[in-house]
């Protein structure tokens, strides 16, 4: 990855990657670790021994702290999020709702990433800094043609209100932080297995990196959050 970030006015960035060994998630880390302008890379996951649980609060927390040892960081990727839950994938009518299942959807794709833009955010940088969370284009009500889908599609909707409130937020401090809600794309892992067709265009993590880095690149600073897909043009709120 060639200067992935040339707005960084001091040349050389840290990296923080949540969500680290998921698909998407180990393919930041390795993006961020072969790219000669990044100086350090952090990765963080529930394996990686501190605890971190998006379901525990204190556990974010704590990650956080333990994090800040080496930051500041100029770039923070959230990688998590879930669609299949406890065995339990996504609706695909009212009848299908089950509160349990509502509540879980929200506590890993809303609740705990916000949290996590709570804990983390302190984290970055002055200055043009980025905090990017993985989102979904399902979670768009202007783009919504299909419904179905309940729990997630509500939960990624919600996760980019947060998103979108606390870039107004933040910017007040930091004018020039991008907050950026980014849709990767079909792709090939586990999160996808199972609800993609042998038509389906899946994308390796590798490329829906790649694509989303070079949509950051070219992002310039707005009030609020952006919400763009992995080819960088805009998706409707």
């Amino acid at each position: 990855m060639d200067n992935a970030f040339p707005y960084f006015a001091h040349g050389k960035y840290k990296a923080l990657v949540i969500g680290a060994h998921g698909a998407l998630g180990a393919a930041f880390v390795d993006a961020f670790s072969s790219d000669l302008q990044c100086a350090y890379v952090e990765p963080v996951s529930r394996g990686s021994g501190s605890g971190f649980d998006l379901a525990d609060e204190a556990s974010i927390r704590a990650q956080a702290d333990l994090s800040s040892a080496m930051g500041p960081y100029d770039i923070i990727i959230d990688a998590t999020g879930a669609l299949t839950i406890e065995g339990v994938g996504p609706e695909k009518s009212l009848q299908s709702l089950h509160a349990e299942h509502l509540k879980q959807a929200f506590l890993i794709n809303t609740i705990g990433p916000a949290l996590v833009l709570r804990y983390f955010s302190p984290l970055l940088a002055k200055g043009a800094s980025v905090y990017a969370k993985l989102s979904a284009r399902v979670g768009s009500i202007g783009d919504n043609k299909k419904g179905g889908w309940y729990g997630y599609r509500g939960s990624k909707a919600a996760l980019n209100m947060i998103l979108h409130t606390a870039a107004l937020e933040l910017q007040r401090k930091n004018p020039d932080l991008r907050v950026i809600a980014l849709q990767p794309g079909t792709v090939r892992s586990a999160l996808s297995q199972g609800f993609t067709s042998s038509s389906t265009h899946l994308l390796e993590p590798s490329a829906s990196v790649s694509g989303m880095l070079q949509a950051m690149k070219s992002l310039g600073v707005k009030s609020g959050a952006h919400f763009v897909d992995y080819k960088g043009t805009e998706i409707p709120w």
